[in-house]
């Protein structure tokens, strides 16, 4: 089983943050808390004594309970876990369907943000992960469709920061950063500092609560859905961390089911426990998963070959 410390924010609609927040209270139980705030939060202090929170995101395009678009933002509903581990996942996919059965909706302004533990993060794991999305961008993209309403909110890997990365291999954490913002010593930056706006999300590590953010998933209610982006998370954050080094190369391949289901066996979607994740991230992918080539293709022959390697 993929393991580790995560959190998640999941953007919708179709229902109130105070529908939201009694949703989630009556699944995981305590009291709600109304803050004055500038997001309008509702806390729901969890009887396992962990902190849920239903808040505004002026991103997002509101509709009310009947589906008609409204400037009401008590529609604007954005939650937000507590920290997680893999085994609150079913939780949590609980709270998704009982959310949607509230009446909650998503359209294309809503997204899914998931945030990794980074505790344990290094000099190394952080270039790794510039280079692991960098290498899967438009495999990644295409895999999760995501919205041209999210681009801007979920931009993909900057080429100069991968390039400077390589170029400059950079031996501290402030050299990674001074990258990242693209000035000498960088210091602190705003909440809301443009860098944010990537799949992934390195100021959300340098100067934000300490977490790696991955950013480009599609807000669903889904349950299975939000289980495969968690676990796909999980996964990325896994090879970050141990992998010895990764490369910034770009997948050039004809077969795109056939390379995500390789690259997700070798990052630990391995059996039929993770048979419907797998099939939720190459759903969208041209080609066949079972094998790299087809039928007509000269290289056919090499098909057996590589199924016993992949």
């Amino acid at each position: 089983m993929l393991t580790g410390k995560f959190g998640i924010e999941i953007e919708l609609t179709g229902i109130t943050k105070d529908t939201a927040a009694n949703t989630i209270k009556s699944i995981v139980g305590g009291r709600i808390e109304h803050t004055h705030d500038g997001y309008y939060t509702r806390k729901i202090h969890a009887t396992d004594g962990r902190v849920w929170k239903v808040m505004n995101d002026a991103s997002i395009r509101k509709v009310n309970s009947r589906g008609n678009s409204t400037n009401d933002n008590d529609y604007s509903v954005e939650v937000v876990s507590p920290i997680l581990t893999e085994t609150d996942i079913d939780t949590m996919q609980i709270i998704t369907r009982a959310l949607r059965t509230a009446g909650g909706k998503t359209n294309d302004s809503c997204g899914i943000h998931i945030h990794l533990d980074g505790s344990n993060q290094t000099v190394q794991s952080l270039k790794n992960y510039i280079n692991i999305i960098a290498s899967k961008n438009d495999l990644l993209y295409k895999a999760l469709q995501i919205k041209p309403a999210r681009i801007r909110w979920c931009k993909k890997m900057d080429e100069r920061l991968v390039n400077e990365i390589k170029r400059k291999k950079p031996k501290t954490k402030q050299a990674i950063k001074d990258i990242w913002y693209n000035r000498k010593n960088a210091g602190y930056y705003s909440h809301y500092d443009d860098t944010r706006y990537h799949f992934l999300n390195l100021h959300s590590y340098f100067n934000g609560n300490g977490t790696v953010e991955l950013r480009g998933f599609n807000s669903t209610l889904h349950a299975g859905k939000i289980k495969a982006y968690i676990l796909l998370a999980l996964a990325i954050n896994n090879q970050a961390l141990t992998q010895k080094k990764a490369s910034n190369k770009k997948i050039q391949e004809e077969n795109e089911k056939f390379a995500m289901r390789v690259y997700l066996n070798r990052i630990g979607f391995i059996g039929d426990e993770y048979k419907n994740y797998r099939e939720h991230l190459y759903k969208h992918l041209d080609g066949c998963a079972a094998w790299r080539y087809g039928p007509n293709d000269p290289r056919y022959k090499k098909n057996k070959k590589e199924a016993k390697i992949s």
